[in-house]
């Protein structure tokens, strides 16, 4: 039984796109899209606990994690673009259908994948991601305002988010003390390593910029689901102060058969519950096979 992770990296258009890899190529192959702030060290865990049954794979997007970080007059930081770039790094490595694990930034990148791909999606896992409007709260007025109106001022006030404290938001925020001890430290302060590179914080607010075009596509995610009904999992940590619960219920309205699980925990439910998330893809995954 091998669960050794391989690091590795492939040029996809003059960029190096730096993946993790793990399990068998033969089994079931799991695209592992990660979200805002972090990269694909988010699965780490994850990949050697479902490495004995699964293939897995998990890249980090341009200008993420250990991925080349073009600048931005050569590069377009937008959630199509990099969207793109993961798609054509599925093609890249040869990955023929794939199971995608959606989170955070990773749903709209890997919605936008399921649309150019329908033939190859097996399987869907939504954790905390977000692809209807339900699952945004007035936590989020004030950047949409920003979106609507920019100016300098507005700015400062979105911008504040960029930084070491709201790094470690990401992981902590609205999580109960008594699920604090499950957060390993060094995922949010690695985050925040890559984050804090020169220019890094600059592209991540012009990325975040382009988040209204996700907004856009939610019509079309929805119709995707309908048409295709792909077998979907949906975990949801009911704690998460960016991606409401509320959203958890809404994948019942286009899907026929969905799966859905509240867990007492966060937005990276990977940390505040990773025992129940393993179990959870493992046997959903060994369901739809048998």
């Amino acid at each position: 039984m091998d669960r050794q992770l391989y690091n590795k990296t492939i040029k996809v258009n003059g960029v190096n796109i730096f993946y993790r890899e793990a399990g068998n190529s033969q089994n079931q192959t799991i695209l592992l899209l990660h979200g805002f702030p972090t990269s694909s060290l988010m699965f780490k865990n994850l990949m050697i606990g479902l490495a004995d049954r699964f293939h897995l794979v998990a890249p980090d997007y341009p200008g993420f994690g250990f991925s080349d970080f073009p600048i931005m007059k050569e590069f377009e930081y937008s959630f199509e673009n990099i969207a793109t770039y993961i798609d054509k790094f599925t093609k890249a490595i040869k990955i023929r259908s794939f199971a995608v694990y959606l989170h955070d930034y990773g749903s709209y990148i890997g919605m936008r994948i399921c649309l150019k791909n329908p033939d190859k999606i097996d399987a869907i896992i939504v954790q905390n991601g977000n692809n209807y409007f339900e699952g945004h709260g007035p936590n989020w007025d004030q950047t949409k305002d920003y979106w609507k109106n920019p100016t300098k001022e507005k700015k400062k006030k979105v911008y504040a988010f960029l930084n070491k404290e709201g790094t470690k938001e990401q992981y902590f925020a609205g999580v109960p003390k008594k699920l604090h001890q499950n957060i390993s430290p060094e995922s949010w302060i690695i985050d925040w390593e890559r984050l804090s590179r020169p220019r890094n914080l600059n592209m991540q607010f012009r990325l975040n910029c382009t988040y209204p075009t996700n907004f856009d596509l939610f019509p079309v995610f929805q119709d995707y689901l309908r048409k295709y009904q792909p077998p979907t999992l949906v975990i949801w940590g009911k704690y998460d102060v960016y991606f409401d619960v509320a959203e958890a219920a809404c994948y019942k309205r286009d899907l026929a058969k969905v799966e859905t699980h509240i867990l007492e925990g966060g937005h990276m439910a990977l940390e505040t519950n990773f025992e129940e998330v393993l179990n959870l893809i493992g046997n959903f995954l060994i369901k739809k096979q048998s």
